[in-house]
């Protein structure tokens, strides 16, 4: 049997805002985008005993036994979902793990809306909602590759037809654990986001907002900081902003051309450091 293709596009937090804390979770409200950087997954069925997963490429290294695809897996076996059925799945990993781009829930998520797709197993809306949440808390953000705001109350609003940004995406030689950086989380902003609009994702709306995050981000981790100094002295960016926990650093354009440029810059002072050019889709 032939592999299928599955591309798994990178996520970024254009704003976002912690609102409070329940039992298990921190609430939050959060712009998203998704950018043309993806890992690539293969995925075919297979005759045997267990499923095989594999990872590949520049960022497959320290990925635990137990990821975010295992999981996903796992619980369809749970539920009766997969009917026996196992797989062997190749993720070629080009987004950086632990830098708050979203990879390991969009590769479950992917995998996810493929068996859905292909009606491999059938679910239900509620369902697919609570299957996404125990595998991760962003896993059901990449269902859709679409821009989209989660509110407060953790309702998803999708917005097609977006005007495409420019963006340097710059990481440092080390990765944030957001469970650390949650916890640092003191105070709670009132819900900025719960009337969501199509003007929330304009350069001039976002650039106002911000990643509450970000500060905690930057007290434990001094380096980011400098980081996003020197990104903002760069080609006129229109805004630089930590997306998710970090610890990667998104830069804004309006043109190519500066984001490129400033990305030459970036090379050059940071030669250790992964950076780079992409696209919102």
């Amino acid at each position: 049997m032939k592999y299928s293709r599955i591309k798994s596009f990178a996520k970024i937090n254009l704003a976002l805002n912690v609102n409070g804390k329940n039992s298990f979770l921190h609430k939050i409200e959060t712009i998203i985008a998704f950018v043309d950087l993806y890992d690539e997954i293969l995925i075919k069925s297979i005759k045997s005993k267990k499923h095989i997963i594999s990872f590949s490429g520049k960022f497959s290294k320290n990925i635990s036994k137990k990821n975010t695809i295992f999981k996903l897996l796992e619980i369809l076996e749970k539920k009766g979902l997969l009917r026996n059925k196992k797989f062997k799945i190749i993720i070629n990993k080009k987004i950086p793990h632990k830098s708050g781009l979203g990879g390991g829930s969009m590769n479950a998520a992917s995998i996810f809306k493929f068996l859905l797709k292909k009606r491999i197993i059938k679910a239900s809306k509620k369902e697919i909602i609570l299957i996404s949440k125990l595998v991760g808390s962003d896993v059901v953000l990449g269902l859709n590759f679409t821009n989209c705001i989660l509110t407060s109350s953790n309702k998803i609003k999708y917005f097609n037809k977006c005007k495409k940004i420019h963006v340097l995406i710059v990481k440092p030689n080390f990765g944030c654990s957001t469970k650390k950086i949650y916890q640092k989380v003191k105070r709670f902003t009132k819900p900025k986001f719960n009337k969501p609009s199509k003007n929330m994702f304009d350069l001039n709306y976002l650039k106002k907002m911000n990643n509450s995050l970000e500060q905690i981000a930057f007290s434990e981790y001094s380096k980011l900081k400098s980081i996003k100094i020197y990104l903002e002295s760069l080609s006129k960016p229109f805004f630089v902003r930590m997306t998710g926990s970090g610890s990667a650093l998104v830069a804004y354009f309006q043109s190519k051309e500066r984001c490129l440029n400033a990305k030459k810059l970036v090379n050059k002072k940071y030669k250790n450091y992964w950076c780079i050019a992409s696209k919102t889709i």
